[in-house]
């Protein structure tokens, strides 16, 4: 098993050969971008959607509603930019509200951040096999397996390295960005696009769209939004010069994402596109720019995968806010280990888990999905740029006053934002968004303050008194005399010269008497105590005499116990397992050691 895994996740890397894991902004596009990129594939839809309801009259409003998501996308890229400078450590929002307005505000930006993070893993990879399904109509029924065997490949890949990650999904990102680029040039300047037709008079009814509908389709397109903060979140991640590489990362994310969604709906209110239930607006935007060609079924392939392989932003930003959030004592502090991948792998199995658990729950259906996206992170972003005013503020660096305007400007429209969000999204199933972010901070709050009190039981920070040796008897549980007794009674020896071997003999005396003869002949230089039980159990008398020996002796005890391993794991079950009932039973005694001394197994013949 251990050589599969290591097959799978890769050889151990050294800390100074971590620099083939960081990233350039290429592959900061395909790690930590594909979230945002690809929610063109469902951020006009559910502008769309939400417009439709009012009639076919109410869809051109999907260009004005998509230039003001455009116009937030530019305020956040902007401020997201001066995020990087002041706080290269990454971190995005939790950094920023940690240094800039307390620990409360920096325990919401951290859960806001974790139920983004899980979120968008759920819904990019339900949304790729939606795109699949709808192609391929026969796999409708194997939604979750597909959803799960991807999330699956995706968690592997970080485990082996974010870099790794990069690479592997750096072509089809790029083939994506450049196909539907050219898509959309095709549909918007070639005369002889398939689709391009004279628009008509609107419909009746256009004027009557109340101011709702259209807030509610604002907020509905601003899922298109989440994941500009990950390339702040994941600073770390990339080569030096650091900050450098990460501002053009997030740059080119805003100028090819914005571009994308205009494109998108200049195309979608020229053609007169509407939702349908068998076919997305994306899918029906290129049909009718370029025609249902193998260039069409070519790009719609690439969409699904990059739909699917979108989650990753999830993993370049998530295991690296955990990481944080443990090292301020809010998530156990395996978070913030790195494993010999140097990877926070705590934190990518975690999420992978939570997103599988998502995924089962909604059975892979990415519009019960939708109405949980984006609060959470435009939480962040709202926490963020106030934080960052504050920052501007404090330091007064040169031009400070046009910076904290732009993060003021920011920090107001994503709380308008995050407001509407809550009021057109709550009873489509918001409230559970926000039922788990107080819960998150409940969680934080409580593992700090159990840290602390560790803390002070522990004594950190203070001087500690001189440490006391106590002389040790070693008690060694076994079940006859053979070679795992002999390597076990030599392990105790080499610890302390005081050791007692014990045994457990049911109910016959004939067989105690023969065991200590036997004992005696061989002398191991320990003696041997024959405990005897009517009882089926042999733990409970080694236990009660361990017991005993604690309360009549003044000595450290420690109970080394004997196991063998076997070549093969499958051999493991032909063995006996008194050590796991004996641990179990003496584990919480405060005052005794428990210890195994393991002895492989090798057969021949």
């Amino acid at each position: 098993m251990t050589s599969i895994w290591r097959f799978l996740i890769g050889p151990p890397l050294r800390a100074r050969e971590v620099a083939k894991e960081q990233i350039n902004p290429p592959e900061g596009l395909s790690a930590l971008s594909l979230d945002a990129l690809t929610s063109v594939a469902y951020g006009p839809e559910a502008i769309l959607a939400v417009l439709v309801v009012a009639g076919a009259g109410a869809l051109h409003l999907v260009l004005p509603v998509t230039v003001a998501i455009v116009v937030l996308l530019g305020l956040l890229v902007f401020s997201y930019r001066q995020v990087i400078d002041a706080y290269p450590g990454g971190g995005g929002a939790y950094a920023v509200s940690r240094a800039n307005l307390g620990p409360a505000a920096s325990r919401v930006a951290g859960a806001s951040l974790i139920v983004d993070y899980t979120l968008t893993v759920a819904v990019s990879i339900a949304a790729g096999v939606g795109a699949l399904t709808s192609a391929f109509p026969a796999l409708g029924s194997f939604t979750v397996p597909i959803c799960l065997g991807i999330l699956a490949v995706i968690t592997l890949l970080n485990l082996r390295g974010l870099g790794e990650a990069a690479r592997a999904f750096l072509l089809p990102t790029m083939v994506f960005i450049a196909g539907l680029l050219a898509i959309l040039a095709i549909g918007l300047l070639h005369p002889l696009a398939p689709g391009l037709a004279r628009r008509g008079p609107p419909p009746h009814g256009t004027l009557t769209v109340g101011a709702l509908l259209v807030l509610k389709a604002f907020s509905a397109g601003c899922s298109a939004l989440t994941g500009v903060e990950a390339i702040a979140n994941g600073v770390p991640l990339f080569r030096p010069p650091r900050t450098v590489q990460a501002k053009r990362t997030e740059m080119l994310l805003g100028v090819i994402l914005g571009v994308m969604l205009l494109g998108l709906a200049v195309l979608a209110d020229r053609w007169r596109i509407a939702p349908r239930s068998h076919q997305t607006v994306l899918s029906q935007v290129m049909a009718a720019a370029i025609g249902q060609n193998w260039a069409f079924y070519a790009m719609s392939i690439t969409i699904t995968l990059v739909l699917a392989l979108a989650a990753n932003t999830s993993f370049g930003g998530m295991p690296v806010l955990a990481s944080l959030l443990a090292r301020d004592s809010y998530l156990p502090r395996l978070f913030s280990l790195r494993d010999d991948r140097q990877v926070f792998a705590s934190g990518i199995v975690t999420l992978a888990i939570m997103a599988a658990a998502l995924l089962v729950a909604v059975q892979g259906n990415t519009l019960s999905l939708i109405p949980l996206y984006a609060i959470g992170v435009f939480t962040g972003f709202t926490l963020s740029q106030a934080g960052m005013v504050v920052h501007w503020w404090r330091t007064r660096p040169t031009r400070w006053r046009h910076r904290a305007i732009i993060n003021g400007v920011g920090a107001c429209a994503t709380a308008v934002a995050t407001i509407i969000f809550l009021i057109t999204k709550f009873t489509a199933g918001a409230w559970i968004v926000v039922l788990a972010i107080p819960s998150l901070i409940t969680l934080f709050v409580r593992i700090h303050r159990y840290y602390q009190r560790a803390g002070r039981a522990l004594g950190l920070g203070a001087v500690p008194g001189r440490p006391q040796s106590r002389p040790t008897v070693v008690v060694v549980p076994v079940t006859g005399i053979s070679r795992l007794t002999e390597h076990a009674i030599a392990q105790a020896l080499s610890i302390s010269p005081q050791v007692i071997a014990v045994t457990v003999v049911i109910n016959d005396p004939r067989r105690a008497h023969e065991l200590q003869d036997e004992w005696r002949h061989w002398n191991p230089g320990a003696p041997l105590r024959v405990l005897q039980t009517e009882f089926a159990s042999a733990a409970r008398p080694i236990v009660k005499f361990v017991n005993e020996l604690y309360d009549s002796r003044d000595e450290q005890i420690i109970v080394l116990i004997p196991v063998l391993r076997p070549e093969k794991l499958r051999y493991s079950a032909l063995h006996n397992h008194l050590d796991l009932v004996i641990t179990t039973e003496l584990r919480n005694h405060p005052n005794i050691i428990l210890a195994r001394v393991p002895m492989p197994l090798t057969l021949h013949g």
